[in-house]
């Protein structure tokens, strides 16, 4: 008899992820739990409860001290506020998959817009999906359920609706139900939310079934993928579903000349393992005539070199098979000897380039080269990295770059004592403080997270270190930069610049290499008592050169320009005789100062304040209030302006003396007449 194992047996990748988080919160936490059991797998959840892992069946039951993990099967909304509400903390291990279907229904659903979910209702999946319904929703488990839903709702039918399914659901089952759902809408949003990992089981155990005289399928007999996989198999051939290796001696398997054997996704490798090792044992204890049995010794050496803790630093090509938000899940190439298991990416093992974003720069299906790190033989697991094979291939390049004096460029990732980390063509270098930033006083946190060119100038073989320097290759820079600075510098040229440093007469300018000097005065047609008022450090500026000494190598500039000055704007748009609405800014006893426009204050002398004799500027302006008068003066030498309120006034008092003569001339006429 042959027995033939499926390649997509075990734990899925949703399952795997919560068991691990599972077992790092055990070790992390003083006090823990778990909302449900996190697998239907009696080993993994007496294993976990033996390192503190308790079992909760409601959210009520948690006493807000311990750390509360959300199974794979995820939980509605109000589960994580109930908790939030009690003060516990969350490990939430809900399956990327699922938390999908979440934000599938959360968008696609509203008052009028239902939901039909295809699943068990009863499983906590589906009742955590059915919390994400904005609207109605409705659960069916089977196509004869859903048409006799959609026969008895008329109203249903009616309604735009959104569909989708557990990720465990039959696969054959889902296509049936979508034939359904298109005969009763036009229109209908079907998402497909089968897990691939379960449909790919589904498909393997279909297929393995017809190929066999029988099956065994390995797993807990309330995991619903693990009850999927039972239904498949057994519209084919006998299939026996077994929890553990013991219950297999009470099946006869003498009759059978090939059994295929496959697991659930909650099914840890081990106890394949173990089952693997008795169906041998059994078949040697039998008088059936074997075409090809592995004996226990072979199988259990085979799954030693599958599962044994792995060092060997391979190297394998693997397809990526879905991305969270933590690390990458991958398919081993099923020629190698770990072709089958799961193989896990983190994203701290992806590269050591802080910018480097996997869910960017990845989709499914795309091919990684990555070495291998270890194997986990309690969980059927490949840890692997392509951080370390990037390493590994660029130490080369590095020991060239020291022997040829090549630029790098590389990304600052950490502070250390001592210095700074720069990651560069996938290895890291040390640079010390000293040597990271241009100035000996900058501040390491000014280059934290961002991109330095630097030149390896001492490496390490047998410890595979390289220390680096930015500050040689900023001088080397500089002093280019100042070079064809001065080659091409003339009065008169402007510069996009930086500000450097202030004085209290000025502030320094980097135009490019080279530090030049605008002067206080310099910096505004408005005379200002700090340069803080006008730049600040860092600020990009506009500038020209006033004037160069190159001998001393010393550049005064200017900032600001000839068409901001007011008393150019006062010439082209205000000239003696206009009339200006002017603010009163101050009073004397000679007079008012008034402004005209910003940075030009105009005297109004006191004689020309009103159309009558007054003691004090007070007793008519205030400073603030806003008066209207007559440009009637300007000395742009001495930077000088008159202004006369009285001006626009006294030609009304005039026009009233004529008035009043002519009307006296009138009134003595009339009166020799009579």
């Amino acid at each position: 008899m042959r027995v033939i194992l499926a390649e997509k047996a075990g734990f899925c990748f949703g399952v795997d992820r919560a068991v691990t988080m599972a077992y790092e919160v055990a070790e992390k936490s003083k006090k823990c739990c778990s909302l449900g059991p996190i697998i239907h797998n009696a080993t993994v959840t007496d294993d976990l409860k033996a390192k503190g892992v308790d079992i909760i069946e409601s959210p009520s039951e948690a006493t807000g001290d311990e750390t509360v993990i959300i199974r794979a099967h995820g939980v509605a909304p109000e589960v994580y506020d109930t908790l939030a509400e009690i003060g516990c903390e969350i490990c939430d291990a809900t399956c990327p998959f699922v938390k999908k279907i979440h934000k599938i229904v959360a968008e696609n659903s509203a008052d009028l817009t239902p939901v039909l979910i295809a699943g068990d209702p009863k499983h906590p999946e589906v009742q955590g999906i059915e919390g994400y319904c904005k609207g109605e929703s409705y659960v069916f488990s089977s196509a004869d359920e859903l048409n006799s839903l959609l026969e008895n709702n008329a109203e249903l039918t009616k309604k735009p609706v959104t569909v989708v399914s557990q990720t465990t659901f039959s696969v054959e089952e889902w296509k049936k139900c979508k034939k359904i759902i298109n005969l009763y809408y036009t229109n209908p949003k079907i998402f497909d939310t089968i897990c691939f990992a379960t449909n790919e089981r589904q498909e393997e155990a279909d297929k393995l079934a017809c190929e066999n005289d029988a099956m065994v399928v390995i797993g807990g007999r309330h995991s619903s993928n693990t009850v999927k996989l039972y239904n498949v198999c057994s519209s084919h051939c006998p299939t026996f579903l077994v929890e553990r290796a013991d219950e297999l001696k009470n099946i006869d398997f003498s009759t059978y000349a090939t059994v295929g054997v496959t697991a659930g996704a909650s099914t840890p490798a081990a106890i394949i393992k173990e089952v693997l090792i008795a169906m041998s044992e059994i078949i040697e204890t039998t008088n059936t005539q074997v075409e090809e049995v592995p004996s226990a010794a072979s199988t259990e050496n085979e799954f030693e070199a599958m599962l044994g803790e792995l060092n060997d630093d391979s190297v394998v090509v693997c397809t990526v098979a879905a991305i969270n938000a933590t690390e990458i899940q991958v398919a081993l190439p099923g020629t190698h000897r770990l072709g089958g298991l799961t193989g896990i990416v983190s994203y701290e093992d992806y590269s050591n380039d802080p910018a480097a974003d996997p869910s960017k720069e990845l989709k499914i299906g795309d091919e990684l080269t990555l070495m291998i790190l270890k194997g986990n033989d309690a969980e059927g697991t490949v840890k692997l990295s392509k951080k370390r094979l990037d390493a590994q291939k660029s130490w080369g390049d590095i020991v060239a770059a020291k022997e040829e004096g090549t630029v790098l460029e590389g990304t600052v990732t950490d502070i250390i004592k001592g210095g700074v980390l720069v990651a560069t063509k996938g290895s890291t270098v040390f640079i010390p403080a000293s040597l990271a930033t241009e100035h000996r006083d900058d501040a390491l946190e000014s280059i934290l997270k961002k991109q330095v060119s630097f030149r390896i100038i001492d490496v390490d073989q047998g410890r595979r270190r390289a220390v680096g320097s930015v500050r040689a290759v900023a001088a080397e820079k500089r002093k280019a930069a100042s070079e064809a600075f001065w080659a091409a510098a003339e009065e008169g040229k402007s510069y996009t610049g930086t500000v450097k440093s202030m004085t209290s007469y000025g502030a320094f300018v980097d135009i490019g290499g080279v530090d030049g000097m605008v002067h206080i005065s310099e910096m505004s047609w408005k005379r200002i008592k700090n340069p803080s008022e006008v730049f600040s450090i860092g600020q990009e500026v506009e500038v020209y050169i006033k004037a160069l000494d190159k001998e001393n190598k010393k550049i005064s500039l200017g900032y600001r320009k000839d068409e901001d000055n007011p008393w150019a704007i006062l010439k082209k748009d205000y000239p003696e005789g206009s009339v200006v609405e002017a603010e009163v800014v101050g009073l004397t006893t000679f007079g008012a100062f008034a402004r005209v426009i910003p940075g030009i204050d105009g005297l109004i002398h006191i004689s020309q304040i009103a159309d009558h004799r007054i003691e004090k500027p007070e007793e008519v302006l205030s400073v603030g209030q806003k008066v209207t008068c007559k440009i009637t003066a300007v000395d742009y030498d001495k930077k000088r302006v008159s202004l006369s309120i009285r001006a626009l006034l006294e030609p009304v008092a005039e026009e009233a003396a004529e008035e009043a003569a002519e009307e006296a001339e009138e009134v003595a006429a009339e009166a020799e007449a009579e």
